[in-house]
């Protein structure tokens, strides 16, 4: 028995570190489109355009509409996943580089585990508690450091973000359990829909003929890969191996990012980021042997 539970943890930390790797192009891929679009466009647009993926696979694979239980918990996913991370870091990629902001929301780790305890009833240790708040405290000085001893604007934003992000994360992985990792997803920018529509329908590009194609392959990414078929790993990952645990394979988000981000965007990175980067990954590795009922 113990033998499969670590199968299933392995196998759950494997795909949340596929669901990692596509997540990390994320704030590089934003920060290269955000120049064409409003970020309110960018955030709701990406879901509603994975809504229109997420419909057919649905109706193909015949599957049932979620109860009303579900249907709260899926609109309480929403919040984070929707309407709150992907509009927010838009925002935060205004102001300061992806590679910037690839450091901070390495404190969406630490938050995942918090609601997953209160979510989930998830009881982690108390050396993963120390381990994680050690890699969450290397974020905020990391932030303070580069932002001249105070908070930027697009660090607000970007803890928020995290904040919100990490409640769709635990929610949509507690109602993944009853319904599947990636219906959660598809039911969730489906139900986020006429929301996102709302929220767009005044802020569409006035004129796409000078929108280069870059930028609208960056959109399709995000609404394709980070919005929807990334949570299909990401979800089913966070079902075999525990949510706070394998949340922490998000700390490895930083490093990643900050590589797009020079392939990407040719962004300038000093040593200060190498190296509160690697720390963070060094958090997760300790965290990983930490552990979690």
């Amino acid at each position: 028995m113990q033998r499969t539970e670590q199968k299933q943890i392995n196998q759950g930390m494997l795909l949340g570190f596929i669901a990692v790797a596509v997540f990390s192009l994320s704030l590089p891929v934003t920060r290269q489109i955000v120049p064409y679009f409003d970020p309110i466009f960018i955030g709701l647009g990406r879901s509603l355009v994975a809504a229109l993926v997420a419909l057919p696979l649905l109706l193909i694979f015949k599957q049932r509409f979620p109860n009303l239980q579900q249907v709260k918990q899926l609109l309480l996913t929403a919040v984070g996943i929707i309407a709150g991370f992907p509009v927010l870091t838009a925002f935060a990629m205004q102001t300061v580089p992806a590679s910037h902001g690839s450091v901070v929301i390495g404190l969406l780790p630490l938050l995942t585990a918090v609601f997953a305890v209160i979510i989930s009833n998830e009881r982690p240790s108390l050396g993963f508690w120390i381990t994680a708040m050690v890699g969450a405290l290397l974020v905020v000085v990391y932030s303070f450091l580069q932002g001249g001893m105070t908070l930027q604007m697009g660090d607000i934003y970007l803890v928020a973000a995290s904040i919100l992000g990490a409640l769709g994360y635990a929610m949509g992985a507690k109602v993944s359990k009853q319904i599947g990792g990636w219906q959660v997803i598809c039911w969730v920018n489906i139900l986020g829909a006429p929301f996102s529509f709302i929220g767009i329908l005044f802020i569409t590009p006035q004129s796409v003929e000078w929108i280069p194609l870059s930028a609208w392959l960056g959109f399709l990414y995000l609404a394709l890969a980070s919005q929807l078929f990334g949570f299909f790993l990401w979800n089913k990952g966070l079902v075999l191996g525990g949510t706070a645990r394998v949340s922490q394979t998000q700390l490895l988000q930083p490093f990643l990012s900050i590589i797009a981000a020079i392939v990407l965007l040719n962004e300038q990175v000093d040593i200060k980021t190498y190296i509160f980067a690697i720390a963070v990954v060094i958090a997760i590795a300790i965290t990983r042997k930490m552990q979690v009922k």
